[in-house]
């Protein structure tokens, strides 16, 4: 699989509720759930809405 590099929308919230911070992110994949998975590195990562995505370019990223 192919590393993507992404930003999340300000305002951002987790899965928990908690703001994530505003930076870049490695876009592991989409689970099943429909959350998407995103990792900073390999201890801190994040479950999203695929919709608060943003392409490393300030684009929507085309996840799905």
């Amino acid at each position: 699989m192919v590393a993507r590099t992404v930003k999340v929308k300000p305002e951002t919230r987790n899965h928990k509720g908690f703001f994530v911070q505003d930076t870049a992110y490695e876009l592991v994949g989409i689970e099943q759930s429909g959350w998407a998975l995103i990792c900073v590195d390999e201890a801190s990562c994040h479950y999203v809405d695929p919709d608060d995505l943003r392409g490393g370019d300030s684009e929507q990223a085309d996840v799905i």
